[in-house]
């Protein structure tokens, strides 16, 4: 069983296969393949996964900067994260 942590207004998990809602979960177990690169591991969270305050849920370093903007290499991340693919993690949250 693993732990992660978390923010307390983040979003519950959709089901496997609907639509992201920004709930973390993923990127809080485990970086994606670009996120494996960014983070330099394999487990736990990923180092580009950013909480975004005014929208209350998780959004990708490697697509948006701190100030909110799309970053140059952008496409790359979405197509590496399958952004807009849906929900593909079945960690189960309790």
């Amino acid at each position: 069983m693993q732990i992660i942590r978390i923010h307390a207004d983040a979003p519950l998990k959709p089901a496997l296969g609907a639509a992201c809602n920004g709930c973390g979960v993923c990127c809080l177990a485990e970086p994606c393949p670009a996120g494996m690169l960014v983070s330099m591991k394999r487990r736990g969270a990923c180092r580009a996964l950013r909480w975004d305050d005014a929208a209350r849920r998780y959004r990708c370093g490697l697509m948006q900067d701190a100030a909110g903007r799309r970053t140059p290499w952008a496409w790359l991340a979405r197509r590496l994260i399958a952004s807009g693919a849906g929900c593909d993690s079945d960690a189960e949250v309790g």
